[in-house]
């Protein structure tokens, strides 16, 4: 749903930036309010809209500055403040969470409200949170903070490791010792016993690949 003023209804600009603003968080709630400030009346008309969010990894919910490219060329830039109301649902603890607990399915539970109310780094995808370990004491009813979890080590230090390297027509692995620990997707050095360092992404318990 759509909350404007009428007096802007038909206004072009706050047509084009309304629908990309919705197309950007309908997915992200069962309903989505945004309210647009009108542009400067002392700029000059902006033609050819193409509206863009300047921070393209954040979740456009709050307090959101939209960008929009003008003229045939889009060179003019200028910026229109929005608030962006979405409700819907995101996941608390269930209970008290101690430090160093792996999170589990059973230590979830979803409520509904305004997600503009939650942290920016609050986490909504279940995805995001199950599997990972607590790095401080979660409340009951707290919702999950990125930077309360952190993925879980596949890889540690001093380990004896496999490193994988393949291309389009080969695949070798070899043994080496992994000189740091790390999770699903970080990249750590490994030493072979040539004394030779590569470093590879860690992708199983134990296993890395090396990048080409």
């Amino acid at each position: 749903m759509f909350c404007f003023s009428h007096a802007y209804a038909d206004d072009a600009l706050l047509q084009q930036v309304h629908q990309f603003l919705y197309q950007q968080t309908q997915s992200l709630g069962e309903e989505v309010v945004i309210e647009l400030r009108p542009p400067s009346p002392h700029l000059p008309p902006c033609v050819q809209p193409e509206p863009f969010l300047p921070n393209a990894g954040q979740s456009p919910i709050g307090r959101v500055s939209v960008g929009v490219r003008c003229g045939e060329t889009h060179q003019q830039v200028r910026y229109l403040q929005a608030q962006i109301d979405v409700i819907g649902s995101y996941w608390v603890a269930q209970h008290d969470i101690e430090r160093g607990t792996l999170i589990t399915p059973d230590m979830l539970v979803q409520q509904s409200g305004n997600l503009s109310n939650l942290s920016s780094q609050a986490l909504i995808d279940k995805a995001e949170i199950v599997g990972k370990i607590a790095q401080r004491q979660i409340r009951s009813g707290s919702a999950f903070q990125n930077h309360f979890l952190q993925a879980p080590s596949l890889v540690e230090r001093g380990q004896r490791v496999t490193v994988i390297a393949q291309g389009s027509s080969f695949r070798v692995s070899r043994e080496g010792e992994a000189l740091e620990s790390g999770a699903q997707g970080d990249r750590v050095r490994v030493r072979f016993n040539t004394r030779e360092l590569v470093t590879a992404r860690v992708i199983e318990p134990g296993i890395l690949m090396v990048d080409f």
